[in-house]
């Protein structure tokens, strides 16, 4: 079993969803770097849940707790270890169905992994409480990577069948703050409809999806390796460690299998004295390496697996068929409250491929930016 990812930075992750407590340990931050207590309380409550019919009824506050690597609003340049205390958990909801196997969840597999000791409550380790301790790491990468001239920004492209406006309707690529509240969007007007199509599924004790859409700005050409660390190969791999992701695409992504080379081809230009590409149809990404323009990427968030409706599933107790009705606290979806994970992610990875590029102490004295003729 493996919790750490990462070269240069690297994170773990620990703890489990009814356990005492969720945590991340974050190595590799060069000393002295802000720790800004306002924007890392941000990020935890746009990840956190409401209660609201549009997430679970499961609400904890998530106070970050710096156990060490934080001292006076700044890092000490050892081992940040992060502590986030659960407060909220009912183990009960889940006693009377405990051998039942819950569908599309890791319920089958973690027992055919861990031998029937893993910690089941909840969904244990596999749960997406764990994401808080990620978020919390994430915030401190992304308060690291806006010092440093990067931003990484999220919104929800698609949820329930409810399309956001597209990204390249933001003139510029001028990117927003995320507003109070967790619906990371580009048109606010679509948050209403999206609600709706939430609520009603849940309603009908159903369950809905989305995709995630991510643009990273101000990487420099050059970033990344050819092979198995590229940019494309960390951020996928980090990205296909959150629950419920199924699929990744970056720049136009599956369109590509449709299209020619003449069109697919980003072409280069000189602009302001810097090398550019027209089109930004491969992502920001050649070769496995950043190519200074905005790395972008989708992923697909299946429909959350904990649905109240009666499912066919399997008591591997008593080894024959059973049918299934869950209880506990569960989202009608998750995808308006994973951006703020998949942001928080994608800063881990990109604060790592800069710290491998460039050394740990680029994090507090600058990244070497071109200068324009």
């Amino acid at each position: 079993m493996k919790n750490t990812f990462g070269s240069a930075v690297s994170l773990t992750i620990f703890g489990e969803s009814h356990g005492p407590a969720v945590g991340a340990v974050l190595d590799g931050l060069a000393a002295g770097l802000p720790v800004d207590a306002d924007f890392l309380a941000r990020q935890m409550d746009r990840r956190r849940a409401r209660g609201d019919g549009l997430s679970t009824a499961r609400t904890e506050p998530d106070e970050v707790e710096f156990l060490s690597g934080v001292l006076d609003g700044h890092t000490t340049g050892t081992p940040v270890t992060m502590l986030l205390r659960n407060t909220n958990t009912r183990s009960g909801d889940y006693a009377k169905t405990a051998a039942l196997l819950r569908p599309g969840h890791a319920d089958y597999t973690a027992f055919a992994k861990y031998e029937g000791f893993q910690d089941a409550r909840g969904g244990g380790h596999f749960s997406g409480r764990i994401t808080a301790a990620a978020v919390a790491a994430g915030a401190l990468c992304e308060l690291t990577l806006r010092g440093l001239g990067v931003r990484v920004y999220t919104h929800i492209a698609a949820c329930a069948g409810v399309q956001d406006a597209p990204l390249s309707s933001a003139a510029g690529l001028v990117l927003p703050e995320p507003e109070p509240g967790h619906f990371a969007l580009l048109d606010p007007a679509r948050e209403a409809p999206m609600q709706a199509a939430i609520r009603a599924a849940g309603a009908e004790g159903d369950s809905v999806g989305g995709i995630l859409e991510t643009v990273i700005t101000g990487v420099p050409a050059g970033v990344g390796e050819p092979w198995f660390d590229s940019v494309e190969s960390e951020l996928a791999h980090l990205l296909f460690a959150m629950p419920a992701v199924k699929g990744i695409e970056f720049g136009a992504g599956f369109a590509l299998a449709d299209w020619r080379g003449s069109r697919a081809n980003d072409a280069f230009r000189m602009r302001g004295g810097q090398i550019v590409t027209a089109t930004n149809h491969n992502g920001g990404v050649n070769g496995g390496i950043a190519n200074g323009m905005p790395i972008v990427f989708r992923t697909v968030v299946k429909p959350t697996p904990s649905i109240y409706r009666t499912q066919d599933t399997v008591d591997y107790t008593a080894r024959a068929d059973a049918e299934l009705q869950i209880k506990g606290r569960h989202d009608p979806c998750i995808v308006p409250r994973a951006a703020v994970v998949q942001n928080s992610l994608a800063a881990f990875g990109i604060l790592d491929l800069l710290s491998v590029r460039y050394g740990t102490l680029a994090q507090k004295h600058g990244l070497p930016r071109p200068e324009a003729e």
